[in-house]
């Protein structure tokens, strides 16, 4: 959990992602109520947004080197998946907001790894997908 904490700060203060849904962050709506429930930590799972959306976010994953793109969570590696460009792709934006999927959604399971490893691969995936993005 301590890793997904400092993803999760990381992500929040990185300009090329636009919002951070983890209640370990003190904007998180959930926050107080997370740190009084789950003292010892919040959780691996959650989700951001990268800007500029669906084009984006399918960039992003393809880049990864390190986090796998899979849909499952949980597992000891990190994980991660853009829902608007795979397990919901035939979905319109409409129906993506409908559904609580917006199309820049990111969902990620913090694994094991180095955190700096972790890290890493997010820098650069980043990079790589908001390519000519102000940032």
């Amino acid at each position: 959990m301590a890793n997904a904490q400092t993803v999760a700060e990381w992500l929040n203060a990185d300009p090329r992602v636009d919002y951070v849904n983890h209640a370990s962050l003190p904007e998180h709506r959930h926050h107080s109520r997370g740190k009084e429930l789950l003292p010892k930590g919040l959780g691996a799972v959650f989700s951001f947004g990268i800007v500029s959306g669906r084009a984006n976010g399918k960039r992003f994953i393809e880049s990864l080197q390190l986090a796998s793109h899979l849909a499952n969570v949980g597992d000891a590696r990190t994980l991660v998946l853009h829902p608007a460009s795979t397990t919901h792709q035939q979905l319109s934006e409409e129906q993506l907001v409908v559904n609580g999927i917006p199309d820049d959604l990111i969902r990620i399971s913090v694994g094991l790894e180095d955190v700096e490893d972790i890290i890493w691969d997010l820098d650069q995936a980043l990079e790589t997908a908001t390519k000519g993005e102000n940032s």
